[in-house]
Formats: structure tokens, sequence, C-alpha cells
């Protein structure tokens, strides 16, 4: 075939035969080596080349694979990947497009730690469902950790900063090696049976796989379950993830963060605080205005109800004067009567009749004065006693003539 009739090849033409290639040929491959040139990208993508002494390759790993990686990888690690190889057209660059990726050496722990939490999750232990609301105002806060972690410093301060009102009680424990899940596990339980605390933080600080180990254990996992306080778990950095971040009621990406997550700041506390009292203060200038309305309309309704004020002024003003009148026509008449009254007095006074010549004859008997009304009771020789209009005189009879017995 001369080169004139042979098939001529576009640059991406060539590159996509070579990536279908490399597919077809290749499936998932486990490669191992040291991390250079490591990028993390804002996008959440990883961009690096795994190198040894014979050849280096880039490598891609994107943001929903990376997030259960459990670290952050940086330039030098030595690690293992899954890939599929492939090749970055518009470059020509051959490339691994990650799935899995472990620190060398920790593929037996990895391995395990992948199984355990594929059981736990189809045991439902991290169903969102099953976990439990942390309150968003705890009276007290518990903290499971070492008393020697650098993690508890941490945790302590942004408590004493963010809500210095909130008690703290602590439960040291291992948080590295062999006897920490039990420890752990213990102190959780010590926080159930004194039932102290609304929230429990278990936190520790960063590490390699095997210093945080422990949060993997698989007693641990159902003892946080079982916990009747809500559990927070803040171990590790922002991208180390452990079984006990998944069972927890709440994962934070660090033991500060778990602080931040458990304890309410105290200005936003304020903050609601004066809210409240603003949509209180609302409410009760709404009830006044209310009730304002409400005594507004009863005191139309009364006024209508009731006679007219100026009315009854009116009317009370002409009984006093019918009253006044009634009682100077009662006191004219009683002024009348008893001029009246005295004019009669006057007429039957006695001193009257004396005044107009008329006389008492006055006699004594056993010592009390009477008036002489008939004849025979004056006796000639006694002493009388005379009442006259201008004074009185006593006489003695010399003589008492019966003139009606001389007439006749």
């Amino acid at each position: 075939m001369s080169e004139i009739s042979r098939e001529i090849l576009s640059v991406g033409d060539l590159n996509r035969a070579i990536a279908a290639s490399l597919e077809d040929r290749f499936d998932t491959v486990w490669v191992s080596g040291e991390i250079s040139n490591f990028k993390a990208y804002d996008s959440g993508h990883w961009y690096f080349s795994l190198k040894d002494e014979e050849g280096q390759i880039r490598c891609v790993m994107f943001r929903g694979r990376n997030g259960q990686v459990g670290f952050m990888p940086q330039s030098g690690d030595l690690v293992e990947v899954s890939a599929s190889l492939g090749m970055y057209m518009p470059r020509g660059d051959i490339q691994l497009t990650i799935q899995t990726l472990r620190r060398a050496g920790m593929g037996g722990l990895y391995e395990a730690f992948l199984k355990l939490k594929a059981k736990l999750a189809k045991e439902g232990l991290f169903d969102e469902e099953r976990k439990r609301e942390i309150p968003s105002h705890p009276r007290s806060i518990g903290i499971v950790t070492s008393p020697q972690a650098a993690a508890l410093k941490d945790v302590l301060s942004t408590l004493a900063r963010r809500a210095p009102h909130i008690p703290i009680v602590i439960y040291p424990t291992l948080v590295q090696g062999p006897d920490a899940p039990a420890g752990i596990i213990s102190a959780l339980k010590s926080a159930e049976k004194e039932n102290a605390v609304d929230v429990i933080l278990l936190v520790r600080g960063g590490g390699s796989i095997e210093d945080l180990w422990a949060f993997n254990d698989e007693r641990l996992a159902y003892a946080i379950v079982d916990s009747s306080i809500p559990v927070v778990s803040g171990v590790g950095h922002e991208t180390d993830f452990t079984i006990a971040d998944f069972v927890a009621d709440l994962r934070a990406p660090t033991p500060t963060g778990a602080a931040e997550l458990a304890a309410p700041r105290k200005d936003q506390m304020l903050q609601e605080l004066d809210a409240i009292m603003q949509a209180l203060l609302q409410r009760i200038y709404q009830r006044i205005e209310r009730e304002e309305q409400t005594l507004d309309q009863l005191a139309l309704r009364l006024s209508h109800a009731l006679p007219n004020p100026d009315r009854m002024r009116e009317q009370i003003t002409s009984w006093q004067q019918r009253l006044n009148q009634a009682w100077s026509v009662r006191m004219e008449n009683w002024k009348r009567n008893q001029t009246h009254y005295q004019s009669q007095l006057e007429m039957l006074n006695p001193q009257r009749t004396l005044e107009r010549g008329y006389a008492v004859i006055l006699g004594k008997d056993n010592g009390e004065s009477y008036a002489v009304r008939k004849p025979d009771e004056l006796v000639a020789g006694q002493e009388y006693l005379i009442q006259i209009a201008e004074g009185n005189t006593s006489v003695e009879l010399a003589k008492v003539t019966d003139l009606k017995q001389a007439t006749e």
C-alpha cells in the first residue's frame, strides 16, 4: 500500500483510538507510588502524579470519590490507588482516574475498614432516620477524650468562647492503642449512668489510620448507637473518616467543629433572646391595643345603655328646686300655725283676764293654795290671797254674805 492510499488520522482521532485501546486492554488496576505535585482545587477535585524511581504518571481523583479517602494526601506520601487507565485527550496525556486511595502498607486495615463499614451500613446504623437530634441549647456538655490530647484544649477554648455559661464534664479515656476502644466505651457508659450531660463530644486530633484505628472498632460503633445521649464525633482532620463518624448522631470535621456544633454562640443566643423579647413586646402591645378597642366598644355600649348624664344633672337640679320649694311652703305653714297657736294661747293666758279687771281669790288648804270658785268656800275670819293684774295681796274676811240668799 502506498503512503497516499493510507488513512490519515487527525490528532483527536488518534488520541481517541489510543484511549479506546487502553480501556479495552486495562480494567481497574492497583498502582503504588509516591505522590508528587499534589493540588486540591476549589472544585473539590485532586490532581497529582504518582512516581517511583523508574517513572511517573498523571492522576486525577474527582470530588465524589476523594470524599471517602479519610485523610488529605500530601506530596511525598506513599499511597496505593485503584484506578482506570485512560487518556486526557486535549493534552494527549495518559492518566489514572482514581476510585480508591489509601496509604501504602495500609491495605489490610483499609480493607477491614471498608468491610465493617459495609456491614454496619447494611444494618442501618448509618441511617439518618435513626440518628437523634442534637439539642440546640444543652444544659451541660460531656467530652470523651484523653486529658493529654491537644484536641481537648481546642474544644475547651472553643466552648469557653462560644458558651461560657454551659457546664462541661470531662470523661477521660485513652484514644489510641489496643485498649482505647474499651476505654471509650466505658467513658460513654459512665456518661449515661451519671445522666449529667445533654450531649457528648467524642473528639481526637488527627493522625494516621493506625492512630485513629480505635474509632473503627465494631464494639464502639454499637456503643455509640446504643447511647441514650446524643453523640457528636469530631475525630481527626476534615478529610479523616472513621466508623465512629458514620454511626454518631452528628459528624464534625474537627474537634473544634464538634464544639461549635454542640454549643450555641453566646452572641447568637443573646440575639435570639432579644428577638424573643421584641416578639413578646409586640404581642403585648397588640393585646393592649385590642383590649383598648374592647374598652372603647364597651364604653360606647354603656353610654347608650345609661341615661344621659346632662339630663340626669338637669333632673337633679329640678328635684332640688322642687324640694326647696316644698320645704319653703311647709315652713311658711308651720310659721302661720305657730302664730295662730300663739294668739290662741295668748287669749287663754290668765294674765290677760286679770288685766281686764278680774281677780282670783286663792285659799289655802293644808298649806296648798286653791282657787275659790263657790261662795260657800269663803269663810269669815279666814285669810285669802287676792291675785290681780299687777300683783297680789292678802286679805282677811270680816264678814261673808251670800248674795243669792240675801236676794231671796
